[in-house]
């Protein structure tokens, strides 16, 4: 595969002890005799202007890692990981390089390299969970290509902490190419005197396949919801669209939609007004949404029925709407949340919800990934702040008629107490029922 080309204006200038003195001069406030580039002026004026000094400490510490796995699990980037290591392999163990991938708030996410450079990355701090922002760091690969907004190689004495001018780095955001949004970035960093020319290239490459891959997801979703809705959309008698999470268009029946549609970030099922379409009723269905256009803008009674049935195994969800019904499996993990959202229809808080799991409230991070997991496949059914069934469906939960049934891989303390609480109540039925018959005769 050939290296991309990349614009000369991301190439760092070789002349080690040039930028040394240049980069003496204007952090002492002298005049330079020659200027750094723009970009890398630009960027050390940001780092003082947030409060950041040479030879300081980052004020925001790694996260733990528990911490690092949810952001991890939420991440857009992480189907695609192995891929980009394997691109990079050549460039990571043949060349000594670093490769680190982060999240868009410059989050180191995951990192490869040889075991010596992860060495001198642990004692830079260059760890996963690190931010490598720029207000965090200062002048840096990672942090200067989110700013920026372009690739961009930043070498040694580029850089604005002294802790980091041994280190060369070139950096690329990656986009998702729906929004456009930045997602995150990809780097490579090294520890040698003169700039390796085959960095920038390479995270060029990587983070263009990176959003080719995340284009290949949207694609694959609305095939996937495409498929699911085309016999929901054959029943219907009137206009209905089938759209994405996202709100790409994957299919339609007696309208002309467009390529995509903007959604409320809080749509719920039921009534809903959108801009260029007008009143529809909205139906989760797997991947995305089915949009029945409403003729007089009326409301409705939700159609949404949600059934969890936890009397087979594996606990499987249902869900049926006035167009047709779904259904979905769960893991171990996500019907013991299911559970205790159906027995509190109010809501739990991210702690509650650990508590309810793990008999441990603080674990809270490793929630929000499952929940981010759970949601990802149910989307609509399922509410945040706090977390529960939509009150705009209706739902129940199918018990296993022997206690011991429920779950019975599980030992999350919500199980157990509901399982003692069905074992309690099924004893005071008995009981009542044998008084009922002594008393009979």
């Amino acid at each position: 595969m050939a290296l991309p080309r990349t614009s000369a204006t991301t190439d760092a200038p070789t002349d080690l002890r040039a930028l040394y003195r240049i980069r003496s001069d204007v952090l002492a406030g002298r005049s330079p005799e020659q200027q750094p580039r723009p970009i890398v002026r630009a960027s050390w004026d940001r780092s003082r202007t947030l409060g950041l000094t040479p030879d300081g400490v980052p004020p925001t510490p790694p996260v733990t890692p528990s911490e690092v796995e949810a952001e991890r699990a939420a991440s857009a980037l992480r189907p695609m990981i192995d891929q980009l290591a394997t691109l990079l392999h050549s460039a990571v163990d043949s060349a000594g390089m670093l490769l680190a991938v982060t999240s868009a708030d410059a989050r180191i996410l995951w990192r490869a390299g040889p075991a010596p450079m992860r060495k001198y990355a642990d004692e830079l701090g260059m760890v996963p969970g690190a931010t490598w922002a720029e207000g965090n760091v200062g002048t840096n690969g990672i942090g200067t290509a989110l700013v920026e907004g372009k690739p961009i190689g930043i070498h040694q004495a580029e850089h604005f902490a002294e802790g980091h001018l041994p280190w060369s780095c070139a950096a690329a955001p990656i986009r998702d190419p729906l929004t456009g949004e930045q997602v995150g970035a990809v780097d490579l960093s090294y520890r040698t005197a003169t700039v390796n020319p085959l960095a920038l290239p390479h995270v060029v490459m990587a983070a263009q396949l990176a959003e080719a891959q995340l284009r290949q997801r949207y694609h694959e979703s609305a095939d996937r919801l495409r498929t699911h809705a085309a016999p929901m959309l054959a029943r219907l008698g009137g206009p209905a669209i089938a759209v994405t999470r996202d709100g790409i268009c994957a299919a339609a029946v007696g309208t002309d939609a467009p390529s995509r549609l903007t959604l409320p970030s809080d749509i719920k099922p039921g009534v809903v007004w959108l801009p260029g379409i007008g009143t529809v009723i909205a139906e989760p269905v797997p991947d995305g949404w089915l949009l029945r256009l409403a003729d007089d803008g009326s409301e409705e009674e939700p159609m949404t029925v949600v059934r969890l049935d936890l009397t087979v195994s594996p606990a499987v969800v249902a869900i049926t709407g006035q167009s047709g019904s779904w259904s979905h499996t769960l893991s171990p993990r996500h019907s013991e949340i299911m559970l205790s959202l159906a027995l509190h229809p109010k809501g739990r808080s991210a702690s509650e919800l650990a508590d309810d799991l793990f008999a441990d409230a603080a674990r809270t991070v490793t929630v929000r990934a499952e929940m981010s997991r759970l949601r990802r496949t149910l989307g609509g059914v399922l509410s945040a702040m706090p977390y529960r069934i939509s009150e705009h469906v209706r739902a129940d939960a199918a018990l296993p008629d022997d206690p011991a049934q429920l779950l019975p891989g599980s030992s999350a303390p919500l199980v157990v107490r509901t399982r003692e609480e069905l074992a309690a109540a099924a004893q005071d039925t008995s009981s009542a029922a044998s008084a009922g018959r002594h008393r009979a005769y």
